[in-house]
């Protein structure tokens, strides 16, 4: 099914086409390339303002994940009962904020943009790290996704969620 990769920001460069092709590989080793995903770039105001009205902070983050199937448990693909629900869901990535911490952290932009979205990905599925037994397995499967999409594209990335909790 589609993927929908929107840059709604100009802030900040983004190299979709390498992007769209990193969020391809990592639906395939998800398993779920039939669902239809929806991946939006968006500045620190935007993600701000989305992080304020659902998760009531008022400040920028890196990624915002909006499931279409909300009692997914961790791990679960969704079995949906009509075309209609072939959805994943939402990911919001605050890429102005996403390429400051870079700055800070001298880390590579478009590697942790892909990390970003494998964390995404991973909330549509059902992980959270709000424990720290649900933050084992949420890092254990963002590692085994990477490590696969490491394998396609000869990189060494690492989970996003390292330190989460």
């Amino acid at each position: 099914m589609s993927l929908v990769l929107r840059n709604l920001q100009c802030v900040v460069p983004i190299r979709r086409v390498p992007l769209r092709k990193k969020i391809e590989i990592l639906r395939s080793v998800l398993g779920v390339q039939k669902f239809d995903l929806g991946v939006i770039c968006v500045d620190n105001k935007h993600i701000q303002h989305i992080n304020r009205i659902y998760r009531k902070k008022n400040v920028p983050t890196d990624v915002l994940s909006f499931p279409f199937h909300e009692k997914l448990k961790a791990g679960d693909i969704p079995q949906p009962d009509f075309p209609d629900d072939y959805n994943l869901g939402d990911i919001f990535l605050g890429v102005e904020y996403i390429f400051q911490q870079c700055k800070e952290n001298e880390e590579d932009y478009y590697d942790i943009l892909t990390v970003t979205v494998t964390h995404g990905l991973c909330h549509l599925l059902g992980f959270t790290h709000d424990t720290e037994a649900n933050w084992l397995k949420m890092f254990q499967k963002e590692k085994q996704i990477l490590d696969e999409l490491n394998q396609h594209m000869g990189t060494r990335l690492q989970p996003l969620s390292r330190g989460l909790f």
